[in-house]
């Protein structure tokens, strides 16, 4: 659950990044960088995959070059569901999305290195497993190499 708050917090954070960096791109509130930041992510879940599979063929013979556009498209659809949220020209288009995964890419990798305990999952907390779950020759040198080090 908290893993899907970061990651909209880091959308809505590098929405308002391209704001600053792309021309093209207009946020006008916070508010509208949280709601911008659903509308990507469920243009991108339902959207997307639809606007991929029609443009194999092109992205084939352009090298996957025509996924620029795709993803362009996606974010011009999200911003046209958004009051206050707004692309515009061939950058906006084009370069926001680019901005917006690499800063996208670099906060949500920030943001699990540094959330607090109670927002990470169990496995995350704990994912060699509980020692009840470990062989009885594991637990051996587990114990082993605890008290050699005492």
């Amino acid at each position: 659950m908290w893993s899907i708050f970061l990651s909209g917090l880091a959308t809505a954070l590098s929405l308002l990044v391209a704001d600053l960096i792309v021309p093209g791109i207009t946020i006008d509130t916070i508010t509208a960088a949280a709601i911008a930041a659903a509308a990507v992510g469920i243009v991108n879940a339902f959207v997307k995959p639809f606007l991929q599979t029609l443009t194999v063929p092109i992205n084939v013979v352009s090298f996957g070059a025509f996924s620029l556009v795709v993803n362009g498209l996606c974010l011009w659809i999200a911003s046209l569901a958004v009051p206050g949220f707004y692309v515009r020209g061939i950058l906006g288009f084009l370069l926001g999305p680019v901005v917006i995964s690499a800063v996208s890419t670099f906060l949500d990798s920030y943001l699990d290195k540094k959330a607090p305990a109670f927002m990470k999952e169990r496995s995350e907390l704990n994912p060699g497993g509980s020692p009840s779950q470990l062989s009885v020759k594991e637990r051996a040198e587990l114990s082993a190499d605890g008290n050699s080090q005492g």
